[in-house]
């Protein structure tokens, strides 16, 4: 018991942004016609956080599998690493390392990742519990949104944007230099081509497509 609860006290920040996020997620999904079931299988299943936004528009778009395949890759590329740097810590996890991998999110790695583990917790329940913890936050929050949906009227204009813009913001911008040698252009002109081109064509999934590719050039061939 003692290994739950410092798992459940180390996810608590978690819980409450992947409740807001989760509700935002299932508010959308229902307003394309998908109810709660819906939203229970793909966070059960998926439990991707942008890249489940993301799928709502390739469900109701009728995307290809391709399309929808090479989205993901772009969306969730970071994880290959993640993954990469988690080898040695999951190493002997026994039956628990599938769902381990899975469950791999950016708030589950900053949690195992940051600091010891008391005396007294089993670090290896402990990585379980806590990515355990956070996928229930998100599916209780995907969930209830989705009901709330269907109960309540709600103006979800924006909402799909939300997550491309909380994309940027967290992981494209936190780690910007403005006093570097690129003083951040890349990053600037990748998201402002982001927003320019959603509140142009309202594609979520073009305007990631776009900004993704563009920031790749400028890296690459510009700002060498």
């Amino acid at each position: 018991m003692k290994t739950i609860r410092y798992a459940f006290v180390r996810s608590l920040p978690i819980m409450a942004g992947y409740i807001v996020l989760g509700l935002g997620f299932g508010v959308l999904l229902q307003s394309k016609g998908y109810g709660a079931g819906w939203a229970l299988v793909m966070s059960g299943l998926i439990y991707a956080g942008s890249m489940q936004y993301v799928a709502i528009d390739l469900l109701a778009g009728g995307a290809s599998l391709i399309s929808a395949a090479i989205m993901t890759l772009m969306v969730n590329a970071r994880h290959l690493f993640y993954g990469i740097s988690m080898l040695e810590r999951y190493k002997e996890t026994g039956t628990a390392k599938p769902y381990l991998i899975f469950a791999l999110t950016d708030e589950t790695y900053s949690v195992v990742c940051s600091g010891g583990v008391p005396e007294g917790v089993d670090r290896k329940k402990y990585y379980f519990w806590v990515s355990l913890l956070n996928q229930l936050y998100w599916i209780a929050g995907g969930v209830a949104g989705a009901l709330l949906g269907s109960v309540l009227p709600f103006d979800t204009t924006g909402i799909d944007f939300s997550m491309t813009a909380l994309f940027l913001v967290v992981y494209c911008l936190r780690g910007v230099d403005l006093l570097g040698p690129t003083h951040g252009l890349p990053e600037l002109l990748a998201g402002a081509a982001v927003v320019g081109l959603h509140l142009w064509k309202k594609n979520t999934l073009l305007s990631i497509a776009v900004g993704t590719a563009l920031y790749m050039v400028l890296v690459q061939a510009v700002f060498v």
